[in-house]
């Protein structure tokens, strides 16, 4: 029976395997590469993927990259492609073929249909030599020693390859078509990826209790205020112009520290320069500036003009990061 210790220097030698791949992988890209990537980003059309086994689960993930990178593609099943489904191929399309070996029977019946439709092919495969690259306008070549299974024989290594490649090929498009965090942002509309990029302050601040007191307001006002907005502080405004905040914790140390309460005004409660967040600014980045200077609110402003404060435990009830 296999050991701890010999398992995880088989898992070791696997990782190694794989990274020995990657860098063969990045000594690869050259003018074919550059190629491909003009190919696809001058399409009119959408970059049909086909594949099958293995291949096909990565040509999905690919697939699905590239749509949510701003490049259009769809995936066909090379078996599904030969009953019916390369009549959703059309002229303009460009089609991506990924096999490990190059000789998949389904793959290559697939061939006469595109050439005799004017259909560009790419191929990516690890076997240059094979006929379906040497049928291919363009082949990228991702040529592996051996897979990271000890039997030589599991796509490991292959499909890790295919994954990269495909990832590259995403990004480097998306850098050319300057495909920005707002654009992703509109593909990916829910979930904790699409609040990061499209909830606002503004979308969840409440504008109409905002708490404020000038700097000469008696203690028992800032209390008043803070209590019925319940926000757990309240800015200080001297001429509309803002100048200071005061939290619970700043009421806390007061008592702690004072005897004379009658006199104690705003001005000496208040924290200077708070810090603040643009009401158009995203909700994440509130967030973040909380988390990262150890404060629970952030004052809210429309340029300078005041406009409300957000609370980190109000975002925390979200639970949309």
């Amino acid at each position: 029976m296999i050991n701890s210790t010999d398992l995880i220097k088989a898992a070791q030698e696997l990782i190694s395997l794989q990274i020995d791949g990657l860098n063969n992988l990045s000594k690869r890209f050259n003018k074919e590469f550059v190629n491909v990537i003009k190919l696809i980003n001058n399409s009119k059309g959408k970059l049909v993927i086909i594949a099958l086994g293995k291949s096909g689960i990565i040509g999905k993930k690919i697939s699905a990259t590239l749509n949510s990178t701003g490049t259009s593609a769809s995936f066909i099943h090379a078996s599904d492609a030969l009953h019916g489904d390369l009549g959703s191929i059309q002229v303009g399309d460009l089609v991506m073929f990924i096999s490990k070996s190059g000789r998949t029977n389904e793959l290559l019946r697939i061939i006469p249909y595109l050439k005799k439709n004017d259909i560009p092919i790419i191929s990516l495969t690890c076997d240059h030599p094979s006929p379906l690259a040497q049928n291919s306008d363009f082949n990228l070549n991702i040529e592996i020693s051996s897979e990271a299974c000890h039997n030589n024989l599991a796509p490991t290594t292959s499909t890790t390859m295919q994954l990269v490649m495909g990832d590259v090929i995403a990004v480097c498009l998306s850098k050319i078509k300057n495909f920005r965090s707002s654009d992703f942002a509109e593909f990916h509309p829910s979930g904790a990826l699409g609040n990061k990029l499209t909830l606002k302050v503004c979308d969840f601040c409440d504008f109409k209790n905002v708490p404020k007191v000038n700097t000469h307001s008696k203690l028992s006002q800032v209390i008043i205020e803070m209590s019925k907005n319940k926000l757990g502080a309240t800015v200080v405004l001297e001429s509309n112009i803002i100048v200071g905040i005061i939290t619970d914790g700043d009421l806390r140390r007061m008592l702690e520290k004072k005897s004379d309460y009658f006199n104690i005004t705003a001005k000496d409660l208040m924290s200077s320069n708070p810090k603040k967040i643009q009401k158009d600014d995203l909700l994440y980045d509130a967030f973040l500036k909380m988390k990262n200077n150890n404060i629970t609110q952030l004052v809210v402003v429309d340029d300078e003009e005041y406009s409300g404060i957000v609370h980190i435990h109000d975002i925390l009830k979200l639970d949309v990061f």
